[in-house]
């Protein structure tokens, strides 16, 4: 059985200017499930991993169980999720399982996939972080360290926009402005990155749509896994979903979640994240950005 999530404060810490010890898990746990966008069925078995190594995919399907980096140079699209490829493979929809591990301070793992897209399971972070805490938390020897970002960084496009000030906490600020959708309009919502908040606010909300906006990509085959039981589907202004919603406001919450695994892509920093309607492609191009600031505040 899963450890509860608010166990977690005694587990994890804030992530800060401070040096803190690198972690990884105690012990291999797996969990499966289908893709969203595939359907396919994967088992997604996270291992520990030494100091130093990073978070590194592996399909294990594949000959030779190929590996990818989770890192900004792998991403290769952002199609309403981000997908990591490398050497003519790929994995889709890794930005839930990342946003779990980044806010949970893991920072060592082996992700062995038996597919190429890491299993939906209810469309949040919530079942990733139960694993984490299953598993258990292990605290390395080797510090890891933190950039906290000394100028002000912004990318725009159109009516997009994410800016980072400097901070000493990792937090983010986002608003969500969905004009055509009366039922959700505006939302805005301020959040620190840290485990304990992650887990009960942030963690279980999941992905969330417009039916009319993803008739298209269904009826053209390209989202073959998604349904009412891993995604709050709007229709006609109306959730059709029958447990209903987690959150009134769960929609900017997960915005929340998908930036949060999206930035993990580059070294912990420390910043205010203020974003405006961002979605992958956005984070993705915003991290390049910000990514280029601290290695050049670091030279």
């Amino acid at each position: 059985m899963a450890v509860p999530c608010t166990a977690v404060a005694e587990q994890s810490e804030k992530k800060s200017f401070d040096s803190l010890k690198q972690k990884s898990l105690k012990k291999s746990i797996s969990i499966s499930g289908i893709g969203l966008f595939t359907a396919e069925r994967t088992t997604l078995t996270i291992h520990p991993s030494p100091s130093d190594t990073g978070l590194i995919f592996q399909r294990s399907d594949l000959p030779e169980k190929p590996i990818v980096e989770a890192t900004l140079d792998h991403v290769v699209g952002t199609p309403r999720c981000t997908i990591l490829g490398k050497n003519n493979f790929i994995i889709h929809t890794v930005e839930h399982v990342l946003a779990a591990f980044n806010a949970m301070g893991i920072d060592n793992a082996l992700l062995e996939l038996s597919g190429p897209e890491v299993p939906i399971m209810d469309g949040s972070a919530e079942p990733f972080v139960e694993a984490i805490l299953e598993s258990g938390i292990a605290e390395q020897e080797e510090m890891k360290e933190i950039h906290p970002l000394r100028s002000p960084v912004s990318w725009s496009d159109g009516k997009v926009h994410l800016v980072a000030i400097p901070a000493e906490e990792f937090s983010i600020s986002y608003t969500l402005h969905f004009p055509q959708s009366n039922i959700l309009r505006s939302q805005y919502l301020q959040a620190p990155v840290a485990s304990e908040h992650f887990s009960k606010e942030i963690a279980p909300s999941r992905t969330f749509c417009l039916y009319e906006e993803i008739a298209p990509f269904i009826e053209n085959g390209l989202i073959k896994g998604g349904g009412l039981d891993n995604a709050v589907i709007i229709k006609n202004d109306i959730v059709i979903n029958p447990d209903g919603i987690r959150f009134s406001d769960e929609m900017v919450r997960h915005k929340i979640l998908d930036l949060i695994g999206d930035l993990s892509l580059i070294p912990d920093f420390s910043a205010h994240i203020i974003a405006i309607r961002s979605g992958h492609a956005s984070n993705v191009a915003f991290a390049r950005e910000l990514y280029n600031q601290i290695k050049m505040e670091k030279v």
